[in-house]
């Protein structure tokens, strides 16, 4: 018997996501709220209930804007879900959108709710340029000096190390504890399980020609159509290479253990913005609301393990 036996089935009704649109060394055209509101809301749109009548929504998301604080609650107001939707963020670094999930899941086996939205989002293209320690000390102190005398000694004091940005994402995507980026973890775990650089490029490669194939055959219909400010639309994944050879591939340098590493920028994941929900349901709201569902969540478990081989997580 699991755990999870003795509880309310949970059901997943229906899902939606952006195409998933790779960074190009500026901000992308999308904040992380609007890209989960235009996913959510041709999802919200074909059911047979109101946003208004979801229990609640759960949103995964990591790094958030300062003008999206508990994004989650952002989404659903501007969504339509209404004061009443006690709406919430999560964050699990990259497992936050799962983890949105298996709250959402745990919730309505548990009898809290009847129908959850949840996903995950990120904006990783607008990850924020931040001032170093330096310069926001000058500041206060500039700030706080009092007369034209004062000031002008605290402007006296202004250097060009002051000026040096901090790059958040780089931070984000660097252990504090072990202080090894992503990139080099997954150097470690390429060494302990033998994993060669041929074997890496030639995943990366099926990788590729498989999403490209997708596209191509019409089977992504959980893509929604987005659209910019400028009204652009987005309808595919931006970052598949159709064209990716191993030939191509083996050209790369390494970017992370440099000169001897396996992990280029051909065989690693890019730096990308989107956003994906599900809509999950007990059987209460299925028969209610007559929903046909796709499938059954039956359990979810969680492992921590030394965040120097954190990408074994997932494993």
């Amino acid at each position: 018997m699991t755990k999870a036996d003795n509880k309310r089935p949970v059901y997943i009704v229906d899902g939606a996501r952006t195409p998933f649109l790779r960074a190009r060394g500026r901000p992308g055209q999308f904040a992380a709220a609007d890209l989960a509101l235009q996913s959510a809301q041709p999802l919200m749109l074909r059911q047979t209930f109101s946003a208004e009548e979801l229990d609640e929504v759960i949103l995964g998301c990591v790094m958030s804007a300062a003008d999206e604080a508990n994004i989650a609650r952002v989404v659903s107001l501007r969504l339509g879900c209404g004061d009443q939707v006690p709406a919430w963020t999560v964050q699990r670094n990259c497992g936050s959108g799962l983890q949105a999930v298996d709250t959402a899941f745990r919730h309505i086996a548990n009898g809290y709710s009847d129908m959850v939205l949840a996903g995950g989002v990120e904006a990783m293209s607008q990850a924020p340029v931040m001032l170093n320690r330096q310069m926001v000390d000058w500041l206060s102190d500039l700030n706080q000096a009092k007369g034209l005398g004062k000031k002008l000694s605290v402007l006296t004091k202004l250097r060009p190390g002051h000026l040096k940005p901090v790059i958040a994402l780089l931070l984000g995507l660097t252990d504090p504890v072990v202080g090894l980026s992503m990139g080099r973890t997954a150097e470690i775990l390429a060494s302990r399980f033998g994993i060669s650089r041929e074997e890496m490029d030639a995943f990366a490669v099926s990788s590729h020609q498989r999403l490209a194939a997708a596209h191509a055959e019409g089977r992504l219909d959980e893509i929604e159509v987005i659209y910019d400010q400028n009204g652009k639309s987005y309808s595919a994944d931006d970052g598949v290479r159709p064209d990716s050879s191993m030939e191509a591939l083996a050209k790369l340098k390494p970017v992370f253990d440099r000169p001897h590493g396996l992990v280029t920028a051909g065989n690693s994941a890019q730096v990308t913005d989107g956003a994906a929900w599900l809509l999950l349901a007990s059987e209460t709201a299925i028969e209610q609301h007559q929903l046909t569902p796709l499938g059954r969540i039956v359990d979810c478990e969680w492992a921590g393990l030394s965040p120097e081989q954190m990408g074994l997580g997932p494993v």
